[in-house]
């Protein structure tokens, strides 16, 4: 049988969680000799390619204006992060409070922006031919459902996305152990959400795909999906999963560049930890956050590395801190004591891979989820992102950095490293367009 590279074709949210996820995972299909072509964002033009990567780009709305004879570069990611900073305020809010007024707004921006590129992703599939569809996003685009080739969904978000009537609802942040306020908040997004989504799926119809699961906005694979999430932090004995399911314990890329630390942090003073913040590329946009943080923890006798973000000239660190706008998170991590995070879904697989305690100041989506995961599970500590108080900090710190705490974590760490989530992620995927190369008598790898 004649054998050939598969092409894959990743779909990535434009915000750098997912993005970097399927990069990860990219790179080692990529690494295998398959061709590999991302759809991402337009903003992203010529970040990819420069990792080795093809790009056939697509925009979620309408260009912005173009004086004649102006290039005008978007930063990656740009589409959300003007959203996020546009509706920072509403981070202050509870989780039920958020979902009338930015959960659901939010919601109707993906949607908006899968309606506007629904032509591009049918056009690009049929320039790229992919033999496997690979979707990190929480938005159904049908044009990858009804390509006719294998779609893989990748979940990069906490696994609660899987309800189950033994877990708290998505999103909330709520309690395992108390469900007093499940149904109050399952009855509110019912209430903001229902008639979007009414509407979303019937268009989703309209396109030729399947309709999608009440309340939902993206379709489970029938071929195979992928969730990032350890083992040890996991779900599966309240919600089982079925066999098209497979969990990636972790999914550290390997395209960072070394990260070293600087000459001003390795010379510690005797008690002084190491520790990283990062609020993520959306979160650190509320400048405000930042320099209430930046006063704090420049009053403990730690020391810190900040990954600063987009606004990381609207704010100063303090003298026991390092920083700049990007980092390279994933060889930066291993080198710390805890990290302080906003509990994004990457930076918190991230930092359980490597055996770091956390510090988790929630401001949106399943960061809530994973802040609550981490705090009842012992391998971190939520704080009220907005109203916790120097003391606090102070004890959170102490809580993360003890000894025992730090030994604990580590031990988690080694038992996620041995189960190398990004190859299982990869072995997947390419299982799934070899099993489809059988079935339908093409070449396979």
């Amino acid at each position: 049988m004649n054998t050939r590279p598969f092409t894959i074709l990743f779909v990535p949210e434009s915000a750098f969680g997912p993005t970097n996820q399927c990069i990860g995972v990219g790179d080692v299909l990529r690494r295998r000799g398959h061709r590999v072509v991302f759809a991402a964002e337009a903003s992203w033009k010529g970040k990819l390619t420069a990792l080795g990567f093809e790009e056939d780009l697509v925009d979620l709305a309408p260009p912005p204006e173009r004086v004649e004879g102006e290039d005008v570069e978007l930063d990656a990611g740009q589409f959300w992060k003007d959203f996020i900073r546009d509706t920072a305020p509403e981070f202050r809010k509870t989780t039920v409070e958020q979902l009338e007024t930015f959960m659901a707004p939010t919601w109707q921006a993906l949607v908006d922006g899968a309606l506007y590129c629904e032509p591009q992703l049918r056009a690009i599939i049929e320039r790229v031919q992919p033999d496997v569809i690979v979707e990190d996003n929480v938005i159904a685009f049908p044009a990858l459902t009804t390509a006719g080739v294998p779609f893989v969904r990748i979940m990069s978000c906490n696994p609660l996305e899987m309800t189950g009537t033994d877990l708290p609802p998505a999103y909330s942040g709520l309690p395992i152990e108390d469900r007093s306020e499940w149904g109050s908040f399952r009855a509110e997004y019912d209430r903001t959400h229902r008639p979007m989504w009414t509407s979303f799926n019937a268009w989703v119809v309209e396109q030729g795909a399947d309709p999608l699961p009440d309340l939902e906005f993206i379709h489970a694979s029938k071929d195979a999906n992928l969730y990032v999430f350890p083992e040890e932090a996991d779900y599966t004995d309240e919600r089982p999963l079925d066999s098209t399911w497979h969990r990636m314990d972790s999914s550290v890329r390997g395209t960072d560049q070394q990260y070293v630390v600087p000459a001003a942090v390795i010379e510690r003073a005797e008690g002084s930890a190491l520790v990283y913040l990062s609020l993520g590329s959306l979160g650190s946009a509320d400048v405000d956050l930042m320099r209430r943080l930046v006063d704090v923890l420049g009053r403990t006798p730690h020391r810190f590395i900040v990954s600063k973000g987009p606004q990381h000239a609207e704010f100063e660190l303090a003298d026991n801190m390092v920083g700049a706008e990007f980092l390279p998170q994933t060889t930066l991590i291993p080198q710390v004591d805890a990290v302080i995070t906003h509990g994004g879904n990457n930076t918190t697989t991230e930092a359980l891979h490597f055996g770091k305690p956390m510090i988790l100041l929630p401001l949106f989506w399943d960061q809530y989820d994973n802040a609550q995961r981490m705090d009842e599970l012992g391998f971190g500590v939520r704080l009220a992102t907005y109203a916790f108080t120097d003391a606090e900090m102070d004890a959170a710190l102490a809580t993360v950095l003890a000894p025992d705490k730090r030994a604990e974590l580590a031990a988690v760490g080694e038992r996620i490293r041995t189960r190398d989530g990004l190859v299982h992620g990869a072995d997947v995927i390419e299982r799934v367009a070899r099993d489809h190369a059988e079935r339908t008598g093409g070449a396979s790898a």
